[in-house]
């Protein structure tokens, strides 16, 4: 898995590379002490992962995210705690709060989806209690995250898994989308769309403020609209 550093501070750089070290499965293409650097780096080149600080010069973390085209993966590292509920607004897989060990990094990196070249989506593998349970995924009608695990939900059984929001959107079919930062949906069992609410049957769900153009373009297409 291709990555890239983009961190002001040397000392935090260094630790991030001898993390990466340790893990043969990561390769550092390039680090970065700023995002200006970085973007230009990005038009010309391709990266699985970003390590992102948020404090940085010029640029902060946060307005390269969101500035930045097709993101891929991210995992925050920062020392202020006030920005993580942003962070995952802005979809990144985990959030590291500095001074980070290495097993926490190490359980961050574990939630990056993997690349493959021949994705199948017409079932998945939960792991739930230590055992493996294949699910079709037209059975799911919904995944709820829950701090550092996924809540997914079938109409027979509800099971749980340590994958994060966003490796489930990249490993599900384009019937699901995501509504909020907590909650992935299967179109194929919404009910009722109702201001900033979607039901499915009884439940109800909430629609994030930065899902909410997405859900209105899924509305709109499935309902003819030009």
């Amino acid at each position: 898995m291709n990555c890239i550093i983009i961190e002001d501070q040397l000392p935090a750089q260094r630790i991030i590379k001898k993390y990466l070290a340790q893990m043969p499965a990561m390769k550092l293409i390039q680090s970065f002490q700023n995002a200006i650097d970085a973007s230009e780096f990005l038009r010309a080149h391709s990266a699985d992962l970003i390590f992102l600080d948020i404090n940085l010069p010029k640029i902060s973390g946060i307005n390269f995210l969101k500035n930045l085209p097709n993101p891929p993966n991210v995992i925050i590292t920062s020392a202020y705690a006030q920005y993580a509920l942003e962070g995952f607004e802005l979809d990144v897989v985990d959030y590291l709060l500095k001074p980070f060990s290495f097993e926490r990094f190490h359980k961050a990196v574990s939630k990056v989806p993997a690349t493959t070249n021949e994705p199948s989506n017409d079932f998945i593998f939960i792991r739930c209690d230590k055992e493996f349970f294949k699910v079709k995924s037209s059975e799911i009608q919904y995944i709820k995250g829950d701090d550092d695990f996924t809540r997914v939900h079938t109409k027979r059984k509800m099971f749980l898994d340590n994958r994060a929001m966003k490796t489930w959107i990249s490993e599900l079919p384009s019937s699901f989308i995501r509504i909020h930062r907590s909650y992935i949906l299967n179109l194929e069992y919404i009910t009722r769309i109702s201001g900033q609410r979607v039901f499915i049957d009884n439940m109800e769900f909430p629609i994030g403020r930065s899902h909410k153009q997405r859900v209105m373009e899924m509305i709109e297409s499935k309902s003819g609209k030009e």
